[in-house]
């Protein structure tokens, strides 16, 4: 007689419980929507409230292992209907998706994607990326797969929505390869990690082209230590290859990781194989991967080679305007600005190859964590958004799962006599501290700045006790050189659109006090409640800065 097949782990059965649990996060919002404008997408919505609850129940009472699996495909299964009744109710997508759409028809229409300024496509609830000219970025800033991908669905309809199709269908694509690559006992954890919480779900409705990246990074990631495993890469290495490169030509957040997957690749295969058999087998990988890249970008290579490289650049020389959660908000939020803005850029700079001369150093130990490294250089960069990191979290599932610190045992690292010495341990942590202590040096430069403008309001009108029509400044620049200020007021967080000059100088000499008189954007800025903060604001282009002042004292006075 056999014996009875051995029931799941515990903490399996606790893992399908928490994927199950997360699919609630925000399901409620889609459902009160759905209920009183599409009810045959609501009735989907209860019915999914039904699996959630039968598999919350079948998760803690099966007997098998197997039929443990079939609750997680289950949960998997509910996760997915619940993302496409999101979008079939939310799916005009932001900013992103409205520039990928308008890219995907000029494509169609065979005119130029790049260096094109689409001003209509904003405003009216659409949000603006301020730069520090003073202008705005409305050109597509993105490397060009999302738009090819999104040209066969512009029947879907106008607005965003072609790009959320691309990207809400990549999401679910990324889910399901993820699940099925994954170990079984692990999988809901994907179904958790990208469908539940509601945090990936909305940016692939919102059209971001990070998502398409993601999707793609999937099969690169998982297992991604067994690249080249022998000397050959085979199939499976040459397609984790062609999806690094299509992923580089679907948004610029991938350039960053490649490098680390690349020094990984061969580390680990140098301690396998030797060095000149490990460098070829990580050439080989990067060089199929840079021939996908290019043939996905090489019609736009060809007809607009100069916008083409300027556009796909764009993010990293736009010079937007501060914006994130990280060590910039000393600069946005706690003080009243800086003169040394550009440090923060170089203290991210330098905080990616600093963390990248250390993975390549101690890779047995960081080696686990190539998929989590690039995105910490973000926290001390001008645009420090937590959707950097947030929107790659399943890669950190994925190699936490299948590239383990035994994938690494025996990956090569260099060994400087200082590092192999007697007194190693000191030397490592005194390495690690001079290849990290530049970046830090340069944010805080960059956090103790000083603003260089002296803002203060003499005047302000009032066509309504509630509204502001005009404000009257008297600024004095302290720097020693001269600044060109571009005016706005904030509320909270995020960045109001700029206020026009009607009087005053376009650039202020350096220590001088000029009189300005600046008129809201759209006529008339609505004054919130009385305990709100308001800040003035003033950025220059060269050199970045950014002075602030709170008014809300002022603004409130007639004048």
């Amino acid at each position: 007689m056999s014996a009875a097949p051995p029931p799941p782990a515990q903490w399996h059965r606790v893992l399908t419980l928490l994927a199950d649990i997360s699919l609630l996060i925000g399901t409620r919002s889609v459902w009160t929507s759905a209920a009183s404008h599409r009810p045959a997408v609501a009735a989907v919505i209860s019915v999914c409230y039904a699996s959630i609850l039968a598999c919350g129940v079948l998760a803690l009472v099966v007997r098998r292992a197997r039929s443990l699996a079939r609750v997680d495909l289950c949960v998997l299964v509910t996760g997915v209907t619940l993302v496409l009744c999101a979008w079939v109710m939310l799916h005009n997508g932001s900013d992103e998706a409205l520039l990928t759409t308008q890219a995907a028809r000029e494509l169609a229409a065979g005119r130029p994607v790049y260096g094109q300024p689409w001003p209509w496509l904003f405003g009216h609830g659409v949000a603006l990326t301020p730069t520090v000219t003073g202008g705005y970025d409305l050109t597509y800033g993105y490397p060009p797969l999302a738009p090819l991908l999104a040209a066969p669905l512009l029947w879907l309809g106008h607005g965003g929505t072609p790009a959320t199709a691309v990207s809400t269908g990549a999401l679910i694509t990324g889910t399901v390869v993820l699940w099925r690559m994954l170990p079984a006992p692990w999988r809901s954890a994907a179904t958790m990690v990208c469908l539940g919480f509601g945090m990936l779900p909305s940016y692939g409705r919102l059209g971001y082209p990070a998502i398409v990246a993601l999707a793609l990074l999937v099969p690169v990631v998982v297992r991604w230590p067994r690249t080249g495993e022998g000397g050959r890469l085979g199939a499976a290495g040459l397609a984790r290859a062609a999806c690094l490169g299509a992923a580089c030509a679907a948004q610029q957040l991938p350039w960053f990781l490649a490098p680390f997957l690349l020094a990984g690749i061969y580390a680990v295969r140098r301690g396998e194989l030797g060095g000149r058999a490990a460098a070829l087998v990580a050439l080989r990988f990067a060089g199929a991967a840079a021939t996908v890249w290019l043939l996905i970008n090489m019609y736009f290579l060809v007809s607009e080679p100069g916008t083409w490289l300027t556009g796909i650049a764009l993010p990293l020389t736009q010079g937007a305007v501060l914006h994130g959660q990280g060590v910039v908000d000393v600069s946005l939020y706690l003080t009243n600005g800086s003169d040394r803005l550009d440090w923060y850029s170089h203290a991210s700079l330098l905080l990616f190859a600093g963390l990248l001369a250390l993975f390549v150093l101690f890779v047995r130990r960081l080696g686990p964590a190539a998929t989590v490294l690039p995105w910490c250089a973000f926290y001390l960069a001008t645009r420090s958004q937590d959707g950097y990191y947030l929107m790659m979290t399943p890669l950190w599932l994925a190699a936490a799962v299948t590239a383990p610190a035994s994938a690494f045992a025996r990956a090569w690292q260099p060994r400087p006599r200082p590092l192999s010495g007697p007194r190693r341990r000191p030397a490592r942590f005194a390495a690690a501290a001079l290849l990290l202590v530049p970046a830090l040096t340069c944010a805080v430069v960059a956090a103790t700045g000083t603003p260089p403008l002296r803002m203060q309001v003499t005047a302000a009108r009032h066509p309504t006790p509630g509204t502001v029509s005009r404000l009257t400044l008297q600024v004095t620049n302290t720097a020693g050189t001269a600044l060109a200020p571009h005016f706005t007021l904030t509320l909270g967080q995020g960045m109001d659109p700029y206020w026009r000059i009607v009087r005053g100088p376009r650039t202020l000499p350096a220590h001088s006090t000029a009189r300005y008189e600046l008129r809201p954007p759209s006529g008339r800025f609505r004054l919130p409640g009385p305990h709100a903060r308001i800040r003035l604001r003033a950025f220059t282009a060269s050199p970045q800065t950014l002075s602030s002042a709170d008014v809300q004292g002022e603004i409130r006075r007639p004048g």
